[in-house]
């Protein structure tokens, strides 16, 4: 039974949800240049140096549903999110994520996915910004269009999330909770391009292709939706 404190509800910790069982084809260091399907990642926001994160906290306002925010640690195991394919659209594991693909980022920790709708964000009124869904599966508000400037999302460029359904940009713009979640940032989405809606894979497991796959296709090839 969960307890309502200072606008969140808080719940007893959950089973964590596992994404996979078999490991193998990974990448924990560099020399894999781009985000693959399958990959975990942690995500980076540039202008505030916060990565995005979420726990079984509960907004007190709005949807209701889980929250998500920004901290400011490197290490926090609940920063971790899965790059997935939608329902409609498979994502072939080890497989580079497209400049203009929509995928899912499924929290590792709660198996839930990030999620937006027309709720306003309990701090600046923006969109809300959730983590929804059990064991990874949600509805397509789940949905986001990663958009950079190439072919592929490579790991050392910034890159955007737009939100499929509403057109809303992943986005962060400084607001700070108090207690129980103190100093994590708001995560939000907003309308329109702008330096709160840059972010970059940092910390992770890459899944790598295959040596056919990595070996047949040119990244090279640019793209103009950034």
């Amino acid at each position: 039974m969960g307890k309502l404190h200072y606008g969140f509800l808080l719940h007893d910790p959950p089973i964590v949800f596992v994404l996979f069982s078999f490991i193998f084809g990974l990448s924990f260091g560099t020399e894999l240049s781009f985000v693959t399907c399958g990959s975990v990642v942690k995500l980076l926001n540039l202008k505030h140096n916060v990565r995005l994160h979420s726990h079984d906290v509960r907004y007190g306002s709005g949807s209701g549903q889980q929250s998500v925010t920004g901290v400011t640690a490197v290490e926090d195991s609940n920063s971790y999110w899965s790059v997935r394919g939608t329902s409609d659209a498979f994502c072939h594991r080890g497989t580079p994520v497209q400049c203009g693909q929509t995928i899912r980022l499924t929290h590792v920790s709660t198996g839930r996915n990030l999620h937006s709708h027309y709720f306003a964000s309990p701090l600046s009124s923006n969109q809300e910004v959730s983590a929804f869904g059990e064991e990874g599966e949600g509805d397509h508000l789940d949905e986001w269009t990663v958009q950079c400037g190439g072919s592929v999302w490579k790991r050392e460029e910034a890159v955007r999330f737009r939100h499929k359904a509403t057109e809303a940009l992943l986005s962060v713009t400084g607001e700070q909770y108090g207690r129980p979640i103190h100093g994590q940032r708001e995560v939000h989405a907003m309308l329109g391009p702008t330096q709160h809606s840059l972010w970059k894979a940092m910390e992770g497991i890459f899944i790598k292709p295959s040596e056919s796959l990595a070996g047949s296709r040119d990244y090279s090839h640019p793209h103009t939706e950034f």
